[in-house]
Formats: structure tokens, sequence, C-alpha cells
């Protein structure tokens, strides 16, 4: 973990006073301020009642010392009437303080989310930043990140406000009792940060090794079909192994280092409690003090002590906040990083009705191979191709270049707006929920009428799709209820219903037989959408326009057939 990350005082305190700032310029600054405020007005009248406690105690004892009836019973009624309001005034702190906590995660979390989402940040994070568990980050972290910072900050307001109250209250009881608290705490504090200090990396490194052995052990659960057929338990028994012994070891080191921080931490507590018995004892029994004093002293010097010493008592928490403190930045800075860098280095340019290719070259991801050299060719809407070639990568950076995700590459793609244009590839993706979700775009599901809807799905033979699926409106997991065939054919379905200008098809002969295509394509060039296909089986067998062939080492050629004969079968295509 970088040097930063250690940086206790300035760097946490830095981050955290930026996530403060950006809290008070949202929309919900406004309503976080007025809850800030109630908090602080409840925490001034918790301190008060604590002050006025510590006197009602001192009255009290010094009445059963004094046996006297009258005033043990008045100071019984104060007694009451101060745990009553001290309750009152509790609950609505704690309920204010949760609010607050509430308002700020979803702040916070609908911040980074919008901002994971955003130009694709997703796709590019992890090759642009090689930051891990972003997931785990916005949930877990974010918060962990808003109850803890509210919590620290509202006790280190309290107890800047406790140290106030009670200086003074100490002070008329003993200066000396006064000046051995606060150097009592200071030397705790010092000595904490020097026992405890290594747990800020190591809960760090906790947070992502726990995130990761989740991660593959939801992996084997979204492909347990595959991973059992193919009889890989195991290579992922192995893979889980290794990460439960990587975070299991790092929380040996974990609790030894809190063990160790626990025997100082513990015996600190304890010797609170007698450090005011010892200097004050002494003074009542020479007759200078009353009994009482001795009670008040000892709340009186716990309270003051504990303000002073927020670092020794919560440390443990402390390093775990600080952690996820640097998490969470480097996970704003790795979006932001992103979000900067191109996701795809050839330019891009909008233009409707046509996808044109000029000078574009692709290497493979790691620049090692020449894929494509010099393309330039226009494909218009309404027309049918077909890409072919033995080599599956240079069909392959052809469809992400064209989808604006392929980053090894120079030069110019002109193409529609990408809600104009749709990419499918070789394996169907449909997102866990209702039917007319999967078939709908985001925003049309309340537009778009049922009778369109079953329309399409009739011409694609999907009716018994919709029985399986409850209707239009259920919820499902696709990839339970149906097979790659039916995915692909929903997904097919979703074009008819989005009507784009233009549509990439990635080997679809993977999942669906020629005779499926061939309609397919025809029901596709009636609704005038033009059609590019990668070629993997028998699509190379159908009717096209043109026909662009990769033929190795960046060598490409573009086959065209006469207009005047546009559905000529094209034999002898070799993919």
């Amino acid at each position: 973990m970088p040097h930063e990350k250690l940086q206790i005082i300035r760097v946490t305190w830095k981050r955290l006073l930026g996530a403060l700032r950006m809290l008070v310029r949202s929309e919900q600054g406004p309503k976080a301020v007025i809850f800030a405020v109630t908090l602080v007005v409840l925490m001034v009248a918790i301190n008060g009642l604590n002050v006025v406690n510590s006197f009602v105690g001192r009255y009290f004892m010094s009445a059963i010392e004094n046996r006297d009836a009258a005033v043990f019973q008045r100071q019984t009624f104060y007694y009451i009437g101060v745990f009553l309001a001290s309750t009152v005034v509790l609950v609505f702190y704690r309920f204010t303080e949760e609010r607050l906590g509430i308002l700020w995660r979803e702040q916070l979390t609908r911040r980074l989310t919008e901002a994971y989402l955003k130009d694709r940040t997703y796709y590019r994070l992890d090759s642009a930043t090689g930051v891990a568990n972003p997931d785990q980050r916005i949930s877990d972290d974010v918060r962990a990140f808003t109850t803890t910072t509210l919590s620290f900050l509202l006790l280190i307001v309290n107890g800047s406000m406790t140290a106030i109250s009670f200086s003074g209250v100490l002070w008329t009881i003993s200066p000396l009792l006064f000046g051995v608290a606060v150097a009592y705490a200071a030397v705790g504090s010092v000595l904490t940060i020097y026992l405890g200090k290594p747990l800020i990396r190591l809960n760090y490194n906790q947070l992502d090794m726990e995130a990761n052995f989740r991660s593959d052990l939801i992996h084997v659960r979204e492909n347990s079909e595959s991973i059992a057929m193919a009889h890989r338990e195991g290579r992922f028994r192995a893979k889980l192994n290794r990460r439960l012994d990587a975070l299991t070891g790092n929380f040996r080191l974990l609790i030894r280092i809190n063990r160790n921080l626990g025997f100082f931490t513990n015996g600190y507590n304890y010797f609170i409690q007698i450090i005011p018995a010892l200097i004050i004892a002494p003074m009542f029994i020479v007759g200078t003090k009353e009994f009482g004093v001795i009670t008040q002293s000892t709340m009186a010097f716990a309270t003051l002590v504990g303000a002073f010493s927020l670092i020794v008592t919560q440390f443990q928490s402390i390093s775990a906040f600080t952690a996820v403190v640097a998490r969470l930045h480097t996970l704003s800075d790795a979006i932001e990083k992103a979000q900067r860098t191109p996701l795809c280095m050839i330019e891009t340019e909008e233009a409707p009705d046509r996808v044109v290719y000029e000078n574009v070259t692709m290497h493979s991801v790691d620049w090692s191979r020449l894929l494509v050299a010099d393309l330039n060719f226009e494909i218009r809407r309404g027309s049918r191709w077909l890409v072919i070639g033995k080599d599956d990568a240079p069909k392959v950076a052809l469809f992400r270049a064209t989808a604006g995700v392929w980053g090894c590459g120079t030069g110019r793609i002109i193409r529609p707006n990408l809600d104009e244009i749709l990419f499918l590839p070789e394996r169907p993706y449909l997102p866990p929920g209702t039917l007319r979700e999967a078939l709908l775009r985001t925003g049309m599901e309340l537009v778009t009428p049922d009778a369109e809807i079953m329309e399409v799905i009739g011409k694609l033979g999907l009716d018994e799709v919709v029985s399986h699926a409850n209707g239009l409106d259920t919820d499902q997991d696709w990839d339970d209820l149906l097979s790659i065939g039916e995915q692909h054919l929903l997904s097919v379905a979703r074009i008819f219903l989005a009507k784009p200008a233009f549509v990439f098809l990635d080997r679809p002969g993977s999942s669906l037989p020629k005779s499926q295509i061939s309609s397919i394509l025809d029901m596709l060039t009636d609704q005038g959408i033009g059609v590019v296909i990668l070629s993997k089986n028998g699509e190379s067998r159908l009717r096209y326009d043109a026909v662009l062939e990769f033929k190795g080492e960046g060598i490409w050629e573009v086959r065209r057939e006469p207009a005047s004969d546009s559905k000529t079968e094209l034999h002898d295509l070799s993919c």
C-alpha cells in the first residue's frame, strides 16, 4: 500500500473534508446542515445534563454520608428528573444521527454510482487503474465511511464540549487531578499510535482479501453448471483455498496487533477508575473534601480523560476507518483517471445512415500484433455485410472498435449515435429482470404497447418463452430459465423493438441455425436496418451485399455483389 495511505492526520483529514464539502454542496446539503445543527444543539444539552448529573450525584452521596433524609429525597427527585431528560435527549440525538448518516450514504452512493456508470467508466476502470472490487467499495465501504465518519466527528465535537465542560469541574475539585488527566491522556494517545500503527495497512489489505474471496465464491455460483460439466472443482477449490489462506493469515496478524494493543488500552481504562480516588481520598481522610467529591471526581476524571483519549479508545476503529477512506479515495481517483483516459484511441464521428472506416488500423490488446491495416470502406443503411477470416481477432476488434471500446488502434470511424446502432455479442447478455425490461430500451417500458411486443415475439417463435417467464412483468434470471439460443433470440427481438439504423451480430451461428439467421436477416432488411455479421458457422452461405475478408497480417479485402442482384448467394467463402 502506498505510503500516503499511512498519513492518518494529513491525508485522511483532507479526504474527509473533501467529502463533507461535497455533501454540503449537494442537493441534500440544506437538509444535512439542519440535521447537523440539531445534533450540535442536542449535544450541548447532553453535556449540560451530564454536568448537572455530576453535581446531583455529589450532593446525593453527601446526603447519604450526613444521614440527611430531606436532602436525600430532594436529590433523588433531581436524579430521576435528570435521567428522564437525558433519556429523551439521547433518543432524539441517536435518531438525528442515523437520519444524517443515511442521508450522507445516499448522496455519496449516488454520486459514485453515477460516476461509475458514466461514459462506460465501469468497463475501462480495471484496465485503466487496476482498482480491485469497485462494487464492494461503492456498497460496503460507503456505508462504513458515512456511519463511522459521522460517529467520529460527533465524538470529536462531543469530546471538545466535554473537555470544556468538565475541565472546570475537575479544576475546582483539584488542579493536580486536572493536570494528571491531561498528562495521562496525552501519554496514552502517543503509545496507542505507536502500538497500533500496523493496523491501518492490515485493515486495508483485509478488505480487499475478503472481497476477492467473496468474488470467487460468486463466480462459482453464477457458473455452477459450466464448472460441473467441465469438472473444474479442483481448480476452484485450490484458488479458494489460496484466497482463504491469504485472508486468514492477514487476519491473524490483525488479531495479534489487536491483542498487544488490547493489553495497553484495557489497562489504561482500568486505571482511570482508581486514579481520582488515589488523589482525592487522602483529602477526604484529612477532612478537606466531603465524601461526595470522591464520586464526582471519579466521574469528572473518567469523562475528561475519555474526551482527551479518543485515539486510545477508538484506535482500532480509526485504523479500519482510515483504510476505508483510503479505498474510497483510490476509487474516486481511479474513476476520474478512467474518465480522462480515452476508451478507444480511434476517433469517432456521428453521422446518420452510414458506417464509414477511414484509415483504421487496429492492433492486439498488448500492441504486439497488427490485426488490421488502413481499413477503408463504407456500409450504407439497409445493406447486408459479412465479415469473414480464419482469425477471429480482427473481427472482434472491428466489432469493439465500432462500439467505441477498442483502445489499440488509430484512424476514424463515422457511425450513427450509439442509440441508433446495436451490438449483439456472441454470448447474449440479458440482465435479471422482467421480460419487458429485457426487450425494451430503458424508458420505453411504458410507451411500447404489449401488442407490438407480442407481434415481434410471435415472428421469432418465442411464444413459449413468454409462458415460461410468467408474462412480461415477472422478474426472472434468464441464464437459469432460458437456453443460449432462446436468449439470443430475445436479444434479436430487442433489435426489432428498438429499430436502430444498424446492427452488428457477432457470430450468431454459435447459437442459432442457418435457417433462423436467414429469416432474421430478411426481417432486418425489410425494416431497412443495416446488418453486419461476423461469421463463424453457417452465416457465410447466406445472401449478402458485400463481404469483408481479413486475410492475416493486417491484410483485408472487400468483395461486393452487383447492385442489381444484391441477394446472390455467396458460396466458397471460407471463415
